[in-house]
């Protein structure tokens, strides 16, 4: 019997703390062809990416070093870094849900 090759998953760096974790479990930022900077949750959408961990430190980090800025070659608006704000606090929130409860 032969086995299935195993499939590749791809992997990204976060700009934030500089770790190289699997695509599914980092936020993509996106600068558009136009230069528009944005949230991609689907990962999909065509232009620059950047990955983030969904950690709050990992965002401040890069926000704080202009990270996305220096990825993008454009300014960040203060709109985008709210976004990422809100999308990690509920990723953060939904893995703490998932977690067994302690017996």
């Amino acid at each position: 019997m032969q086995q299935k090759p195993q499939k590749k998953v791809p992997v990204r760096r976060c700009v934030g703390c500089n770790a190289q974790k699997p695509k599914k479990e980092l936020v993509r930022i996106v600068r558009s062809p136009e230069g528009e900077v944005g949230v991609d949750l689907t990962g999909k959408k065509s232009g620059r990416g950047a990955y983030l961990c969904a950690c709050a430190s990992c965002l401040a980090k890069a926000r704080k070093a202009k990270r996305l800025e220096r990825a993008f070659g454009v300014p960040v608006p203060d709109d985008v870094y709210e976004r990422l704000t809100e999308e990690i606090l509920c990723a953060e929130q939904a893995a703490k849900e998932a977690m067994p409860r302690g017996e």
